[in-house]
């Protein structure tokens, strides 16, 4: 058990951050690298035994388990190492599943970060990357190319419910973890910059 008390706190030391929304974006990225190795579990129990398309998706996890990192050299690029880890990888999964995969939902929790994680003063951050998830949204499929693997009518309904639960479960994070911290990150924005 001491084990595991030790590995919690040397991952709480590792997120945390005297600037609120830094914290909550290295939370936000901590969450989804831990997620990441269960995705194909969940598509096999959810979808069908054919997973190898979700194994683009740990292309990504270097990315994102690098944001607490950075976001002690610069905040404003941790922020957006975050988000365009984000954006990237729900746009290779999209080309990795195929249009009928619903993985660009993904695209929402980027957006709201997007739109939340910057001050006033960032705002051309905020709606570059904004513009960046709409963009991606509206890619052409002929664009992205054939699937890595065709599923049936049936498995992809089931891989849009596991998108959309998992994307709406991430959205809702994020929202608890703004909620949370609504009255620091108001004070933070009277106090500090950009950095």
């Amino acid at each position: 058990m001491s084990r595991l008390k030790q590995m919690t706190a040397a991952v709480s030391a590792y997120a945390a951050h005297p600037d609120p929304r830094a914290a909550i974006a290295n939370a936000v990225a901590l969450v989804i690298v831990s997620n990441q190795p269960f995705y194909p579990l969940y598509l096999y129990w959810a979808v069908a035994p054919v997973v190898t398309p979700s194994y683009v998706t740990f292309l990504s996890t270097p990315l994102f388990a690098t944001v607490p990192a950075v976001m002690r050299r610069s905040t404003l690029f941790g922020r957006s190492l975050l988000l365009a880890a984000g954006i990237g990888n729900t746009v290779l999964c999209h080309a990795a599943f195929g249009p009928g995969s619903g993985v660009e939902v993904f695209l929402f929790p980027c957006l709201m970060l997007a739109l939340m994680l910057f001050r006033r003063p960032e705002r051309a951050f905020a709606l570059g990357f904004a513009t960046l998830a709409f963009t991606a949204y509206l890619l052409p499929p002929a664009l992205l190319g054939a699937p890595l693997h065709l599923y049936g009518p049936g498995e992809y309904a089931a891989l849009q419910r596991l998108n959309f639960l998992s994307a709406a479960s991430l959205t809702a994070f994020i929202a608890w973890l703004f909620a949370a911290r609504l009255d620091t990150i108001s004070r933070a924005d009277e106090t500090t910059g950009t950095s």
